[in-house]
């Protein structure tokens, strides 16, 4: 098969979206998390907010303004000399949009359902299409003024990797000649008390592979790439996607299904364990999760391969994290250095060894793959190779 690109990316999350700004933090470990009760009707709780201000949505129709949207257009302009090069070059029928999220613009709504509950009656201006999962793929299709294949995944914390997935699928099979393609989820309060009413989330930043890990935090972020044939300086070299349907929230316990994934991605990449230079984890810090990843890894790994989980840098950010971890590989491939894993050093003695990165590390790095575990045992890891 010929090999697929990312040609250009962008990131926004609580760690920011300056490329050296995202570097330093993930080196030296700086938690960027602030405590919060906007979301969350019980105690404070860290959230991966982003701070930045976000655009105004270049488009009038109501169903467009959500916050999810505007994410969206925020991280798209700083790629969007690329875009434009490929709009042109390739034309816009033959640009397609896919966007991994899992609650679209439903904030935007839940201001409007409680002024509803308040008053008996929908305020003016609200539009049920804003929190409907294919509104952000329609909206970036809409403003970019492109006409390619057009739409959302949501299978929940691995869909923003699946997006990039179908993207590769979508350029070999001829259907496009590029892509843009990532995961956009903001915050809303739906995500929060959902986890909560989990018992899933936890009051301090999240602590993966501990033995006092005791759940999530939540945040958002947009993740968007440039996917091509064009060859550039990363390429999207291996995709392994497994379901193992074991339960609608919990994780298989053996792995087999993490394992399957693994396996399958190396061999899409052509290349054993040994060549994986820096393993971005799932590791959400809930018990089951990390238990089984880190069986998982252990068996496909062993206890040497370099490897960190991010979140207690952004927060758990759902239906972006496949494509926003992905795009902190793409960085730490380029920018030659290793995100440090940041956690209380307290490990747990049920857990096998893996070889979690605990210090700054500057090191020139061929191979990343990053992990997504979603509920109900959809699982993908993604691959990516420094060309040069």
């Amino acid at each position: 098969m010929e090999p697929c690109f990312l040609n250009s990316m962008a990131m926004m999350s609580a760690l920011g979206s300056h490329p050296d700004d995202i570097k330093q933090r993930l080196l030296h470990g700086n938690p960027v998390l602030d405590l919060s009760q906007d979301y969350h009707s019980g105690p404070p709780l860290p959230i991966g907010r982003i701070q930045e201000t976000l655009p105004e949505i270049p488009l009038d129709d109501a169903k467009y303004q959500s916050r999810n949207n505007q994410l969206a257009w925020a991280v798209a302009q700083k790629i969007m000399p690329d875009i434009k090069a490929a709009i042109n070059q390739y034309g816009k029928h033959r640009i397609g949009v896919i966007i991994g999220t899992s609650t679209s613009g439903i904030s935007d709504s839940e201001v409007y359902l409680r002024e509803h509950a308040e008053s008996g009656e929908m305020p003016a201006g609200f539009d049920y299409r804003m929190q409907e999962m294919g509104a952000t793929a329609r909206f970036l299709a809409v403003a970019l003024g492109t006409c390619g294949p057009t739409f959302s995944i949501s299978t929940a914390c691995s869909s923003g990797a699946k997006a990039l997935a179908s993207a590769r699928r979508l350029i070999r099979s001829g259907i496009c000649d590029a892509v843009i393609a990532g995961g956009v989820d903001t915050l809303c309060q739906l995500t929060v008390q959902g986890f909560a009413s989990l018992e899933a989330v936890s009051e301090q930043q999240c602590n993966p592979f501990s033995e006092n890990r005791n759940g999530i935090n939540i945040g958002e972020a947009g993740a968007l790439f440039l996917v091509s044939k064009e060859k550039s300086a990363i390429e999207l070299a291996g995709v392994g996607e497994s379901s193992d349907a074991h339960h609608i929230s919990a994780p298989d316990p053996s792995g087999a299904g993490a394992i399957r994934c693994m396996l399958a991605c190396l061999k899409d990449a052509n290349i054993d364990s040994q060549a994986i230079n820096y393993l971005n984890l799932h590791g959400t810090a809930t018990q089951l999760n990390d238990q089984m990843e880190s069986k998982a890894v252990s068996e496909v790994f062993g206890a040497n391969t370099p490897c960190s989980s991010t979140k207690p840098f952004t927060g758990h950010t759902l239906g972006a994290a496949g494509a926003l971890e992905a795009a902190i590989c793409w960085l730490s491939l380029t920018e030659s250095f290793i995100p440090k894993h940041l956690w209380d050093g307290c490990q747990d003695p049920n857990l096998p060894n893996i070889g979690l990165s605990e210090g700054a590390q500057h090191s020139s790095i061929s191979y990343a793959l990053s992990n997504s575990f979603a509920f109900g045992g959809n699982n993908i890891s993604l691959i990516l190779r420094k060309t040069s």
